[in-house]
């Protein structure tokens, strides 16, 4: 029977199921929660950045931007669903894992089985191919470049980039330039103005600084794993003082965009989301606690940092988002 109500909850946190739970789910809840569907929103928010802004500049393709928006969110659920694939195949999860604690990993939890869990990836992964192959049929060239980046980034982020401390910068450009300035490009039909570019970056240091958190939040696990992410070969003090810079350095950023003329001034929206900033930065300036705060719900422990660097951002791009609508309906 299909569940509606499972469908918002997976879309908004990763539910924790039992096995019995998992049985009795319809195959779309089944497939939101191993594809960790409730980030999404990241790729959603840039896809809609790059639409907003070529709506702005009249260039907008309503069929182009659903193909693109559409294509972008599976490519990102078959990443997160061969990410579990190669992280049970190299016994990384194994042993109460901090990704097998904070949300159910499909193999290690016995949800599904190899072949079930491939055969996620290769229905989220045509679907994800099939609006790439549309995309490249009808504007050419360049967007095959960014179709290839595209695979790129989904084959090889989980090994060997996140290993070797190029999984942050990775997220930095997949939603930055290549979410943001690749959907503009498409939607417009292969035009491009360059302060899009710093307007995506704008945006993607946001989800960069949501991995970082999530990065530290597991540091001694992957060290333990020697999993080199950028937080494991900085230390956690200097990875948590990175989030803080790169938070504050996002409001400047929009902020400079907004003066110089790049983005119209319904973009200090995004002011409305300090009171958020300074929750964030406040967790961030102290040491990750070792158990869990009284204060601090038992159904998101032992995700910590990731939740507040999360939900900043959340708001902050949604804030973004309403900041481009209201910039058009007074255009």
């Amino acid at each position: 029977m299909i569940d509606l109500r499972m469908w918002t909850r997976a879309l908004r946190v990763i539910p924790r199921v039992s096995k019995d739970e998992w049985d009795r789910l319809d195959l779309v809840s089944r497939w939101l929660i191993a594809s960790r569907a409730a980030v999404f929103v990241m790729t959603a928010v840039s896809a809609g950045i790059g639409g907003l802004l070529a709506v702005r500049d009249g260039l907008f393709s309503g069929p182009r931007f659903l193909a693109c928006l559409l294509g972008l969110v599976f490519a990102h659920a078959t990443n997160n669903l061969l990410n579990d694939l190669t992280d049970h195949l190299k016994g990384v999860d194994k042993d109460n894992y901090f990704r097998a604690q904070y949300g159910p990993q499909p193999l290690e939890h016995g949800l599904l089985t190899i072949p079930g869990l491939l055969r996620y990836i290769a229905v989220s992964g045509a679907v994800a191919l099939a609006a790439g192959i549309y995309l490249v049929a009808v504007t050419g060239g360049v967007t095959l470049s960014l179709f290839a980046a595209g695979i790129f980034f989904v084959l090889f982020y989980t090994w060997p980039l996140k290993y070797y401390g190029l999984g942050e910068p990775a997220v930095l450009l997949v939603w930055g330039p290549l979410m943001v300035g690749g959907t503009y490009f498409v939607v417009s039909n292969g035009q491009y103005d360059p302060s899009v570019t710093w307007i995506s970056l704008a945006y993607a240091i946001g989800p960069t600084a949501v991995l970082f958190g999530k990065h530290t939040d597991k540091l001694e696990a992957d060290r333990a794993k020697n999993i080199r992410t950028l937080p494991v070969l900085l230390g956690e003090p200097l990875a948590r003082l990175g989030v803080v810079a790169m938070l504050i350095v996002q409001l400047v950023l929009t902020l400079g965009l907004v003066v110089g003329g790049a983005l119209g001034w319904p973009l200090l929206v995004v002011l409305g989301a300090l009171p958020s900033l300074r929750q964030t930065i406040v967790v961030f300036l102290r040491p990750r606690p070792t158990t869990r705060p009284e204060a601090f719900p038992a159904h998101i422990w032992p995700i910590y940092l990731v939740a507040y660097a999360f939900r900043y951002n959340r708001t902050f791009g949604l804030l973004f988002l309403i900041g481009l609508l209201i910039d058009l309906w007074l255009r």
